[in-house]
């Protein structure tokens, strides 16, 4: 019981929930006859509930994966996996089955937000007794309200979206982890390959900064109370335009920023657009039309604050050139509308 306690002490230090799930798994890797442990994501895409595995054991050592869950090549759907989709179907806390004969696996649901992003697995040779699910579930209420509390810290208070303190941890290590693999030597496949890939418009990650137009208006003529009703509606537009694996965040007041991620310049131009559209023909209550200014960038170089000072930028230029429009800062730069600018993180010149 000693081991288990100092892993429960060391799993409640942590300030990160990567960190965190890493510590959980290694705890419930120590009960004795535990044989395997598996953190599952999983996401939403082509309308359709993928399951992948983001953190195991190999080597002895658990390790997590830092590549984007829609191109993981060991995605597969929910439906593979029939106990734990009718557990979440049902809203259920737990689900157990024998895939194999002498392979007895428990699944764990992590429900935040009314829904499941995270699975907890855990396998061993013999089926689960009640005191063996009394002491795993026990871990993982510990775990899971720990990552409430995490969750909430990270979350604005009034849309719920992520905050500003969140985005710049996210953002500073998602692009230290982009240029680390950059950096990689590149594997040379086949051919025929490299000749399909090339006729594909390349993937990349990029970064959108958006304010919505005329806000203080808005608060002015009709009081704070319809400007927050105004900045929660417009949350939940991005939580339906954007996917469940890309990153929206309110930077305060009336601005947000979205990382979306693994699409091409085509599909980025019509998803921002897509969502300026869907806010300019909402109905907002008492208020009534609200459009949106959005610039983006690509974040595939530079460092954060150069990647967000461009999107920046891009965004200035959208409310000066009369606003409700999407402009990305590499078009402005190419037609001579926008100066490049350098900077050293904290001096920007021009």
């Amino acid at each position: 019981m000693k081991p288990i306690l100092k892993n429960l002490v060391e799993m409640t230090g942590h300030r990160d929930h990567l960190r965190l799930e890493v510590s959980v798994l290694s705890t419930l890797q120590k009960l004795s006859g535990i044989t395997k442990v598996r953190a599952l994501e999983m996401f939403t895409d082509g309308g359709a509930t993928q399951v992948r595995p983001r953190t195991w054991v190999q080597d002895g050592e658990l390790v997590s994966t830092d590549s984007e869950a829609a191109s993981d090549p060991h995605r597969e759907p929910l439906q593979n996996y029939p106990a734990l989709c009718q557990c979440i179907e049902n809203r259920e806390i737990r689900a157990t089955a024998s895939m194999h004969k002498g392979r007895y696996t428990l699944w764990l649901p992590v429900w935040m937000h009314d829904k499941v992003s995270t699975c907890l697995e855990i396998t061993q040779s013999r089926p689960f007794s009640a005191h063996k699910l009394d002491v795993i579930q026990g871990i993982f209420h510990v775990y899971q309200n720990y990552q409430s509390l995490l969750d909430y810290s990270e979350r604005d208070a009034l849309t719920g979206l992520l905050n500003r303190k969140t985005f710049d941890e996210q953002f500073s290590r998602y692009t230290t982890a982009s240029m680390a693999r950059r950096a990689r030597p590149a594997t040379t496949g086949l051919a025929g390959e490299a000749q399909a890939s090339s006729c594909e418009p390349p993937a990349r990650q990029w970064l959108a900064v958006m304010d919505i137009d005329h806000f203080k208006q808005v608060n002015d003529r009709f009081g704070h109370l319809y400007g927050d009703e105004v900045l929660i509606l417009v949350a939940n537009i991005l939580r339906s335009s954007f996917r469940s694996h890309d990153r929206i965040f309110r930077f305060g007041g009336e601005e947000f920023v979205v990382l979306l991620r693994s699409t091409s310049l085509a599909t980025a131009h019509k998803v921002f657009n897509r969502f300026r559209l869907a806010v300019q023909e909402y109905p907002f209550p008492q208020v009534g039309q609200v459009t949106m200014s959005i610039g983006f960038v690509s974040t595939s170089m530079g460092s954060p604050v150069e990647i967000l000072g461009q999107a920046d930028q891009a965004l200035y230029h959208a409310k000066e050139s009369g606003r409700n429009q999407v402009c990305f800062y590499d078009d402005l730069v190419a037609s001579g509308q926008l100066a490049t600018k350098v900077t050293n993180d904290s001096v920007e010149l021009f």
